[in-house]
């Protein structure tokens, strides 16, 4: 595939792509001007817009550098190393993914109040973040070729040296993609903040639009959020510079693990410091729920009712969000051109926006162009494209870039299509990324909550807004079930991500 001309059979799907995710930025552009350019100007000069603006960053770089701390440290030890029960663990530290920022943030301030404000965000955000790294730098282990280790070894480099040296340059792509993914999901997320009561944009935006009484000012608002969430993903891209994959010839053999030797109790240390707050504090919280307020009145037929909407609604998003971001995500990784930059970025835009301004703005496009399905099904399937999009490209183009661009070239040399060439070439070597894609979208769709709220159609419930609606009361008796639910089903999916890494052998190469 030619890398300075970008074929057309990906840049117009690839454009159609980026064109979905930037619909909320009509919307905020039309709002935020509605009383001018001065009111813009003196908006963005407040001393409080750069308060939230230092606020939000600084969360964002905690959150964002503790979750690659411990992502990358996760996947070495249950990919590289010989720690026994890895493969229980690779599941295990996947499932975090699992539960919705709201409900852990709830779990954590019931129990303790005191955790209210920068540390207990920072907290949570990182507790139910740091896998968007930990996946994709797994993914990118399985691949390596262990000769290259072997060879640094032979000259005298020590394992740590080989780590720091060799390894994490060449799993720099894939561990940017990540951590761009958790960057903005801080920006945009609500639950959490607001349960902890620290005020940043997400907080105060979501106030502004609840008050009603000034939608220009959180339109502006939203829009230094876009301008932040560019600024992250310019960055993110100049920080994975030019991705590399094994071009070499043959296959590689399997890698030999990692002894731990006396390390070992130290692994089992992090892992428990690691997964017991993650995993283990959440689910107790919820089965206390259940268990201290006992409820008698619920009603079973409405937990599987909202399961049944949930699960539907979520293999929507999937399919139509892998569908737009298979072509995106090839193109941002086979061509370096400045438009397939371009595009690329205009898929991570939405993502840095709280989900109640993705909401609203639909809300407006589908009033004015979409009035046939306004407050239906696709409308709402629309809301999660435009959200998660950047989860599908992001693992469609680390797979992709980890697979040799050699095999599309023979096969283009050999008369094949470009069409011929993306369904029997690129999607197979990209099978992992476009699977890894599609059950992230899948179970991050099962805990969404704010655009749900707003455009689910009139009688759909899921399961977060019947938890949302009970939590919101304190009335935790018929949030319990709800809440279990959620995390049961949300974890199946998780569970696959983490158990799809069980059957490779380490070392990997294009298969």
């Amino acid at each position: 595939m030619t890398r300075n001309r970008p074929p057309l059979a990906l840049v117009v799907p690839a454009a159609a792509a980026a064109l979905v995710a930037v619909t909320p930025i009509w919307y905020l552009v039309d709002r935020s001007l509605e009383r001018g350019w001065g009111q813009v100007r003196e908006e963005l000069w407040r001393r409080r817009t750069f308060d939230l603006v230092a606020r939000s960053l600084g969360l964002t770089a905690a959150v964002t550098i503790a979750s690659v701390l411990l992502g990358v440290t996760a996947a070495w030890l249950v990919v590289r190393s010989d720690l026994p029960g890895r493969r229980a663990l690779r599941v295990a530290f996947t499932l975090p993914l699992a539960i919705p920022s709201y409900l852990a943030a709830f779990a954590w301030i019931s129990w303790r109040p005191g955790l209210a404000g920068f540390s207990g965000a920072a907290l949570v955000l990182t507790l139910v973040s740091y896998p968007y790294v930990m996946l994709p730098a797994m993914a990118a282990l399985s691949r390596l070729d262990p000769a290259q280790d072997d060879v640094a070894r032979s000259l005298g480099r020590s394992r740590l040296s080989v780590a720091l040296r060799l390894t994490l340059p060449q799993i720099r792509t894939s561990v940017a993609a990540g951590a761009l993914l958790v960057a903005l999901y801080v920006l945009s997320d609500f639950g959490a903040v607001a349960a902890m009561r620290y005020e940043a944009f997400t907080w105060v935006i979501y106030g502004a639009y609840r008050a009603g009484f000034n939608p220009s000012r959180a339109a502006i608002l939203a829009t230094v959020l876009v301008l932040l969430a560019l600024v992250l993903v310019v960055a993110e891209s100049r920080a994975r510079g030019r991705a590399s994959a094994r071009v070499g010839s043959g296959t590689p053999r399997a890698s030999t693990p990692v002894p731990l030797g006396r390390a070992t109790p130290l692994a089992f240390a992090f892992s428990a410091a690691v997964l017991v707050p993650a995993l283990g504090f959440p689910l107790w919280r919820i089965s206390e729920w259940v268990r201290t307020y006992a409820s008698t009145d619920v009603d079973l037929g409405d937990v599987f009712s909202a399961l049944r909407q949930t699960l539907m609604l979520a293999a929507l998003a999937a399919i139509a969000t892998v569908a737009l971001a298979f072509p995106a995500g090839v193109l941002a990784a086979r061509s370096h051109s400045r438009l397939a930059r371009s595009l690329e970025r205009a898929t991570y835009v939405a993502h840095g926006l709280p989900g109640i301004v993705v909401a609203i703005s639909l809300v407006y496009v589908g009033v004015r162009l979409l009035r046939p399905i306004y407050l239906e099904t696709p409308l709402l399937v629309l809301g999660y494209v435009v959200l998660f999009l950047p989860l599908a490209v992001g693992a469609v183009r680390s797979s992709v870039e980890q697979s040799p661009v050699r095999l599309e070239e023979v096969a283009r040399s050999m008369g094949n299509s470009q069409h011929a060439v993306l369904r029997k070439v690129t999607a197979p070597l990209a099978a992992p990324g476009i699977g890894a894609g599609a059950a992230l979208v899948l179970l991050t769709t099962m805990k969404e909550l704010p655009v749900t709220l707003v455009l689910h159609p009139t009688g759909t419930e899921t399961l977060a807004t019947r938890l949302w609606r009970y939590t919101s009361v304190s009335d935790y008796a018929n949030a319990g079930p709800y809440a279990l639910a959620l995390v049961a089903f949300a974890a199946v999916p998780t569970a696959l991500l983490g158990a799809s890494f069980n059957g490779r052998r380490h070392g990997a190469g294009v298969q």
